[in-house]
This record gives C-alpha cells, structure tokens and sequence, in this order.
C-alpha cells in the first residue's frame, strides 16, 4: 500500500539551494522589506510503511523581497540529522526561530537560514510549541505546550519582547493530549483538550532510542505516537491571563479535534472560537490527516450558562487559518484558509471568509497547482484588515517546481508570482518576517 504523505509534492526534496537570480511576474509592491518564510518536514530515506507526515527533519524555505525586487531564495535543512523543528518559523527579538512541538528543541536561524544552535529562549524555557501568538498590543508572545513526560499537564508561558520568558504556568488536563495549538483572547488563555493522545503502544521504541518522542526526529522510528482516544473527553479550557490552573474553568465539546485555531475574541460574557474541526484524527489514518473533511466552525463559549454553543459558518475542507496577525486575541472581519480534501489535501484554492457577511470567495490557481498556507501581510501599519496581500507557495505539477503568489487580499486577484528554481514540498506553517524584526 503507497503513502499518500510521500508522493507528489509530498516527497522531500534532496538539496538545499540559494538563488539570487529570480524572475517575477508581475509586480512585487514596493512596501515588502522582509522575509517570507515556510517550514515543513524534509525526512531522509522515510520507510512508507510507518512514515507519518509529521515527521523528518524540518526545512526552511525562505524568500526575501526588497524595493519591488525578489533579491533571494534559500532553502535550508534545520538542526542536526539526530533534531531538526519542522513545523513553524518566526521572526521574535531580532531571532530566527524554527519551532516544533512536543519538547523537542526549537533552533536559531541566522538571517539567511543556516542554522545558528538550539534556542532556549535565554536559558529561561526548553519544551515549547509549534503555535505560540504575538499579542498585538505588546509585541509579547504566548503560547501552551504539551509533551508526553508532563503527564496530565500542559504548560502556560509568556516570552517578552527581550526573548526571555516572564510568565509560566502548568495547568492540569485530562491525560497526555496533543494540544496542537490554543486561543488567545483579550482576558483569557483558552486550552484544547482533545482525543488524540500519547500512545506508548503505537510505536515500537528500539533499544538505543530511549524517548518514544524520538520518533520525530527519524532516528530509526517514523510512527507518530499519538492516536484517536475515542474515551477521552473533549473540552475547552479557559483560563484569565493573570490566573493559574486553579482559575481554569473546563467546558465539554463534541468529540472531534482541532489542530489550528483562526481567531477568538471576548464578547461581553462570551468567548467566541473559529476553529478549523476535524471529525476524528489518527484513528484508521496512521500517515497523516485524513479523517474527513475539516470545517470551519464557530464555538461560542457562554461564560454565564456555562456551556459552548457549536456552528458550522463553512461546510468545504479547508486548513492552514489565518488571520490578520493584528487582531489575534480581537474581533475580526476576515479569514483565510487553504481548501483541502479528505485524501489529497488540496483541491487547489485559497478561501476568504467575511465572518461579517457569513459569505466566502475562493481563488483557484488551476488544474495542477497546489496552495499552501497563505499569511496576511497589510499593506502599511494603518492599512484595513483586506488592504495588503496574500503570500504562500504554490506548487506547479507540470513543472515540478513552485512560486511564491501574491494576492490581492481585498479582490483575490493575482498581483505577482516569484518563480522558485525547486519544488517546495507540501509543509505546514510559516510567517512573513519584515526586515528588523
């Protein structure tokens, strides 16, 4: 039996490249100064029996833009064979940083990618998390992290704008859940406690890897070692910002799971979640996501009846939310999102929902190309929540290569394309860095 998370665009890649001579069509707006960068994972010599998606050592994808110009693209392998993060990359106090979850290190990258050594955040945090939020207001970031050796605790933490953490808290959950991501309000932290959970039994840990979490890094295991619980009970956490884990107040969900969050924001005596829900994950589908078809939905958690009122607003695959990176934790109009399938992830369009209008529009890049994530970058500080572009990679199947497509956020429309001399293999997160930052 093939493995679907292996094939196509799916495949690593062998090499690493830098390319300074970059054509464009199309016109690259003069107010990019930045990096726009993209993780994933880039394993060696996978074994398609076990392989996961999750897994392999990570790879940044990087391209920088200046003056209306695409000035280069490198493509780096991050860390060492033995770790290397492969699921997220930001820019935070002058740093690089290629982030991945479940107690593994996270790695500094210099300004041109190549790996500069583990980031402990200054000696102050070690296990961290794929998904940490940047609070608008005071530049600081906030994040939950999970790992199996917690046991049936998850962790708070806050990191200032010096890259050192101020704030951390442990906060009790039901048992080792993948806490993939959280929600971050105004008033309060909200956690995912959801069925997928650590499974000893799933993968078989040789002799010489001692960590069953290992499996991530290749090092002679490629299964992920966390599965479907079907007995364990979904629910939303919600803790104030200040408080500790005996301030948390715990609302029960229908069974499903959510990797990635679009947004949240309070509402008088609400807390309102767009989430992208799955119906199940890791339960027959041992190589990657593919359990049905994820939708975008609404949870509304009533803090005064004490109970969470769940709505469908889209009803068509889709993953990878983003928002406005200025209004995480606030009320937002628009939303985006990557259309997938239930098997090939990728029906080849982008989503741009207004949550005010309940209303979507889609571009579609044609037969054959296949989107990733897009992030929102606005076209100045002051700009509206649609005025900037769309970015992301889009890879082209009749030429096994991709570009990085800009659009228009308020039409849709295709503004320019930087044509990248590689494919960019399917991966997961990533973010634009401007210059400085």
């Amino acid at each position: 039996m093939g493995n679907l998370f292996l094939e196509g665009n799916f495949a690593p890649v062998e090499r690493e490249y830098t390319s300074t001579r970059l054509t464009v069509t199309g016109k690259l707006p003069d107010y990019l100064d930045g990096r726009y960068l993209r993780n994933g994972p880039n394993p060696a010599d996978p074994d398609p029996e076990t392989h996961h998606w999750f897994l392999g050592r990570g790879m940044v994808h990087g391209v920088r833009l200046r003056d209306g110009r695409a000035e280069w693209y490198r493509s780096r392998r991050v860390g060492t064979d033995e770790s290397g993060a492969n699921t997220n990359v930001i820019g935070h106090a002058g740093r690089t940083i290629a982030l991945v979850e479940g107690g593994l290190p996270q790695w500094e990258l210099s300004e041109e990618l190549d790996t500069l050594g583990v980031c402990d955040f200054g000696g102050t945090l070690s296990g961290y998390t794929a998904h940490p939020k940047r609070d608008p207001r005071t530049g600081e970031l906030h994040a939950v992290s999970y790992q199996f050796g917690l046991g049936n605790r998850v962790q708070y933490s806050v990191i200032g704008t010096d890259g050192r953490a101020r704030r951390t808290v442990d906060v009790e959950v039901t048992g080792a859940p993948m806490m993939h991501d959280f929600s971050l309000t105004q008033r309060y932290v909200v956690f995912y406690d959801l069925p997928v959970t650590f499974d000893p039994d799933q993968v078989p840990v040789p002799v010489d890897v001692p960590d069953p979490l290992t499996a991530r890094t290749g090092r002679g295991v490629s299964s992920l070692p966390y599965r479907w619980n079907p007995d364990y009970p979904a629910r939303v956490g919600v803790m104030p910002r200040e408080g500790d884990n005996s301030d948390v107040r715990w609302f029960d969900v229908g069974q499903c799971y959510v990797f990635h969050p679009l947004n949240a924001y309070d509402e008088d005596d609400r807390i309102v979640l767009d989430v992208v829900r799955h119906p199940k994950m890791f339960d027959r589908a041992l190589h990657g996501p593919a359990e049905g078809e994820p939708t975008l939905d609404r949870w509304t958690v009533d803090l005064t009846l004490g109970k969470v009122v769940e709505e469908r607003i889209d009803e068509h695959g889709q993953e990878f939310p983003r928002v406005d990176e200025r209004l995480v934790g606030l009320p937002h109009r628009y939303g985006y999102a990557t259309a997938v399938d239930d098997r090939s992830r990728s029906v080849g369009a982008v989503y741009k929902h207004d949550l005010r209008k309940g209303s979507a529009e889609a571009h579609r890049f044609g037969p054959g190309r296949e989107p990733g994530e897009f992030v929102f970058v606005p076209s100045s500080a002051d700009a509206g929540e649609d005025e900037g572009v769309l970015m992301g990679y889009v890879y082209d199947a009749a030429e096994a290569r991709s570009d990085l497509v800009l659009l228009d956020a308020g039409t849709l429309e295709t503004v320019a394309a930087v044509h990248l001399p590689d494919r960019v293999p399917h991966g997961f997160h990533g973010n634009w860095v401007p210059a400085g930052a």
